[in-house]
């Protein structure tokens, strides 16, 4: 590695693990909610763990907070409010931080958006999925249509100025008519951020165990490109492939994921991505039951994983990421993130641009149309790179 390792900008990834209900068709560390939630404990867990990651920010600014789940609005607006200003003596908050809460329509209700807002939460990312009763009956969801839609307009009515819609399309049974009325509802309650996402049976969900009779590939298609074309009619930009937004509404947190920034995670089964001071670029993830993170939360016991991304094996990490962005990225930032030089990376992509999958630029890494089409393959002119190492 003779590059020159740039330490990218920090965010911070906070994980709430609670549901009311575990849908069939999540594969993330959630688990039903049993009895009482524990919420103050969990914060007081969390603001330990916070002290311990703290010396990992070595003082650097903490410009996106994202707080995700599980289902973070099922937590009270002052538990939150204390988890941010503990946040704020233990971390070098930014004064203007991009501060995202997930929330699911069912769990919501009027004071408890205006407390979100008051605590410090600027952005919602609302767990529609779809605005159609019987695809939402078939998800498991515990909301149906009218109060998805009661919860966006509640959001607005309390303040919110940013607000991500989740909308899920491919789903069992579902037309493209059905999936195109969903991004029209979406649009006409005035949503200028939209993550748009394909239904997809992940190992150890119900549904992959039980596969629903989901739409075929050349019906996904359509799908796609129908719903497309009326997200871009509506003024709103692809800059990801599952994400949607206008000007100035693009989610910080996650363009620092994909743009291969660090950060920190705190909260059950947490990951974590730091650029060391040396030059090392390390991946954690906190142990996943809630019950014994929070025995051990802010001792090294609540360390569940730790590991060094290889040399090899950081352009393919970056790549990713970053070609799933709309834009791609600069060959100047892929050096930076990932410590190497031009040359180790110009093989591949001479190959990419032959193929038409990576555009003719020598200051760019952007993906072609074809390119976003056959990601995988795209990738894997650089798989091959770092298996050949």
């Amino acid at each position: 590695m003779d590059g020159t390792l740039t330490p990218p900008p920090l965010g911070l990834y906070i994980h709430l693990p609670w549901c009311v209900q575990k849908c069939p068709y999540c594969d993330f560390n959630s688990h039903a909610l049993r009895g009482e939630l524990p919420e103050g404990n969990y914060i007081t867990a969390l603001l330990r763990d916070a002290a311990q990651a703290a010396p990992e920010a070595s003082g650097r600014p903490v410009d996106t907070v994202f707080i995700g789940g599980g289902t973070p609005s099922l937590f009270s607006a002052a538990a939150i409010d204390r988890l941010l200003r503990g946040l704020e003596e233990t971390l070098n908050l930014h004064p203007e931080a991009e501060i995202t809460l997930e929330a699911n329509p069912g769990t919501l209700d009027a004071d408890r958006f205006e407390g979100f807002l008051k605590a410090g939460v600027n952005r919602l990312s609302i767990g529609v999925q779809s605005f159609g009763d019987d695809h939402l009956r078939r998800l498991g969801r515990i909301h149906g249509a009218r109060e998805a839609i009661e919860a966006i307009e509640l959001a607005q009515r309390a303040g919110f100025q940013r607000i991500n819609a989740d909308l899920m399309h491919g789903l069992p049974h579902q037309t493209l008519t059905q999936a195109v009325r969903d991004v029209d509802q979406a649009l006409a309650l005035g949503i200028r951020h939209v993550s748009h996402y394909q239904l997809t049976l992940e190992p150890g969900t119900a549904f992959h165990h039980r596969p629903p009779a989901l739409p075929d590939d050349d019906a996904l298609a359509d799908i796609e490109a129908a719903c497309a074309t009326r997200l871009a009619e509506a003024g709103l930009i692809r800059y990801e492939v599952s994400a949607w937004s206008t000007p100035g509404e693009a989610c910080q947190h996650n363009l620092n994921y994909w743009q291969f920034g660090d950060y920190l995670g705190i909260g059950a089964g947490a990951h974590a991505k730091m650029t060391e001071q040396d030059g090392r670029i390390t991946r954690t993830q906190r142990v996943a039951m809630p019950r014994h993170y929070q025995a051990v939360a802010g001792t090294p016991a609540a360390i569940a994983e730790a590991h060094e991304v290889p040399v090899d094996e950081r352009l393919l990490e970056y790549l990713m990421n970053a070609l799933r962005l709309t834009e791609g990225t600069t060959v100047k930032e892929a050096l930076e993130r990932t410590g190497l030089t031009a040359e180790t990376l110009q093989p591949g992509v001479d190959t990419a641009v032959k193929e038409g999958w990576l555009a003719d630029d020598p200051e760019r890494l952007q993906p072609t149309p074809q390119g976003q089409r056959f990601l995988n393959d795209l990738l894997g002119v650089f798989m091959t790179m770092s298996t050949d190492g």
